[in-house]
């Protein structure tokens, strides 16, 4: 086994070990010395790849919000029609949310938290461009509402991550025709 590929099962096992814990445990209570124990490398390590636990979390972030938008936008052009491309985006994103539940629940507590800095976060939104292009041709259209990003976002994705949360809780069991209905409340929701 190679030096290089050893550095990056190394590094990937820090990025794992850093969503399970903060998942678990939350930003504060993930210390360094435990994300290296979980990840079986010592504390040392982690400084060869992170300058400290501010640069891990917005790296693990920017890593985990990459896999996120690859597979939102998978299958996804910008010749189709608004409606078309935001149900490929929509179910893309549910069907991440509710397969790729540790990641998933990462991205929301980031979303959630200032442990994110202000950089991170605006580089993190450049992951959803594709989206907020297609709101914006759709509001352009006349289709969708002509409302802010943010409120589009609401009424739209967010709600994704409440089914997931109740899903993986047991409470609601998902199936197709939740999702579909689920889908429908939220083009819904937007279209003019």
């Amino acid at each position: 086994m190679s030096g290089a590929s050893k550095s990056q099962i190394k590094r990937e096992a820090l990025v794992k070990a850093t969503v399970k814990l903060v998942n678990n445990n939350g930003f504060h209570a993930t210390p360094m010395s435990k994300i290296a124990k979980m990840a079986n490398v010592s504390p040392a390590t982690i400084y060869l790849y992170f300058q400290n636990k501010q640069d891990l979390i917005n790296q693990v972030y920017l890593e985990v919000k990459a896999a996120f938008t690859d597979y939102a936008f998978q299958d996804y052009n910008e010749e189709q029609s608004v409606e078309e491309g935001f149900e490929i985006i929509w179910r893309n994103i549910a069907d991440f949310k509710l397969k790729e539940v540790d990641k998933a629940l990462f991205l929301s507590q980031c979303d959630n938290t200032p442990m994110i800095d202000e950089e991170g976060r605006q580089e993190g939104l450049k992951h959803l461009q594709p989206l907020l292009d297609l709101w914006e041709r759709g509001k352009e259209a006349k289709i969708i509402k002509n409302i802010s990003p943010y409120l589009l976002y609401a009424y739209t994705i967010y709600p994704l991550a409440f089914l997931m949360t109740i899903s993986q809780r047991e409470i609601f069991k998902l199936d197709e025709t939740h999702l579909q209905e689920a889908y429908k409340a939220a083009w819904d929701s937007i279209k003019l």
